[in-house]
């Protein structure tokens, strides 16, 4: 039976970042994974040749943990344009940034969705919080619905754009989220350009697994933990189909799994739709949105328009992205796409459907920007739902987990 300091149970990004902060400790540390892949949440499949994410994820550069951690250049970082695209009843509105795209400012003022009343409500808002992120963190927080008729929030900005856009980002189609996290969020957009690697968002857990195996953790693939059982210096893992293995200290860093006996947030859930097209709706790589709300679809964007490297040459590849639960059909889907596009949906080919129940965890206010790390046991949790529902949260949470572990294994 291996024994080991550390075992840390799931490679997505909260554990790979504890393994790797324990390793360099100078502790024994070995990650188990279930999957065949690292990543968790965070993984790409390729699929008859296109780059397929575990739904639509999208990297945010301005996060200070990805500062700190992360290589972005050896990503190959394809950027998103900080614009959305707005269809309504009679033509598609193009909103954006007016620093990152000043030349779109008076397209943007021309749309008919942003008025001077919704611009003086979105400063009072998110201006705050977008100067100081300690403008989030104090004063009383509530639902974002809620916030927003507070500050005045009332108009099409709010209704056509704002609220489709964050329900695909938020998983929230019902402003239940809390209104301090958000402005946070908001924050990070307004100061990066988000994107995703080349080799889409798998790459990225990829290079921090390649940093903790450099550290000198061990990470083994394909070995799900069944059970922990505290024994008399630690704890004994199980793991089916392979001999078990101890430890002084476990780091659970999965919620998928409930024979861990561990209670989480609850979760909010996303559903994407990857298809693949010969010819391009648009030449546009923006976000696009459904001003309207007639469907399921949130958001939709060409992504081979921003990352070509997700497709073959010569082929595109479309996601949508929708609200769990959903009861969408593949015909509803094409549908309002070829609404939304203003194109002929019918020669696209399905590739998958992600039903990703555990997309995000629920931050219902008052937000909890630190919840605890330690079980009291012996044991040790880490993930984006103990601090926030990003992949700032995870990346932060692995480093407390590990943390803490060394803390307590020091005494």
């Amino acid at each position: 039976m291996s024994e080991y300091d550390v075992i840390v149970v799931g490679a997505g990004l909260a554990g790979l970042r504890a393994a790797t902060r324990l390793a360099e400790a100078g502790r024994d540390v070995v990650v188990l994974e279930a999957g065949d892949a690292v990543g968790g949440r965070e993984r790409t499949d390729v699929v008859d040749g296109f780059r397929l994410d575990l739904g639509f994820h999208v990297l945010n550069p301005a996060y200070p943990a990805i500062r700190r951690w992360v290589d972005v250049d050896a990503l190959a970082l394809r950027r998103f344009p900080v614009a959305v695209g707005v269809r309504l009843d009679d033509r598609v509105a193009r909103l954006a940034h007016p620093l990152r795209h000043p030349s779109s400012l008076a397209e943007t003022l021309a749309s008919g969705l942003v008025r001077p009343t919704d611009v003086l409500a979105l400063a009072r808002w998110a201006g705050p919080t977008v100067l100081t992120a300690r403008a989030a963190k104090t004063g009383d927080d509530r639902a974002l619905a809620e916030a927003w008729d507070r500050a005045g929030l009332r108009g099409p900005l709010r209704e056509a754009v704002l609220e489709p856009f964050l329900a695909g980002v938020l998983a929230d189609d019902r402003q239940e989220t809390s209104d301090a996290f958000v402005r946070l969020l908001i924050r990070s957009f307004a100061l990066g350009r988000p994107g995703v690697p080349a080799a889409g968002i798998g790459a990225l857990p990829a290079q921090l697994a390649d940093a903790a195996r450099r550290a000198g953790a061990g990470i083994r693939l394909s070995h799900r933990v069944v059970s922990t059982r505290r024994r008399a210096h630690g704890w004994h893992v199980g793991i089916e189909g392979q001999d078990a293995v101890t430890a002084r200290a476990v780091i659970l860093a999965t919620g998928l799994d409930p024979a861990l006996d561990v209670s989480l947030a609850a979760p909010r859930g996303l559903q994407t739709w990857w298809f693949a097209a010969d010819e391009a709706p648009t030449d546009d790589g923006a976000l696009r949105v459904d001003g309207r709300r007639r469907g399921p679809v949130v958001n939709t964007a060409v992504m081979t328009n921003t990352a070509p490297t997700y497709a073959p040459r010569g082929q595109h590849l479309i996601q949508a992205t929708c609200v769990l639960p959903s009861d969408a059909s593949e015909s509803g889907i094409r549908r309002q796409l070829a609404e939304i596009w203003d194109a002929d949906t019918r020669p696209w080919r399905l590739l998958r459907r992600d039903d990703i129940a555990r997309a995000l965890p629920v931050q219902d206010p008052p937000l909890r920007r630190r919840r605890p790390v330690r079980l009291g046991d012996g044991r040790y949790v880490a993930g984006d739902h103990r601090d926030t529902a990003s992949i700032q949260g995870a990346l932060v949470s692995g480093q407390r987990a590990a943390e803490a572990v060394r803390a307590d294994l020091g005494r």
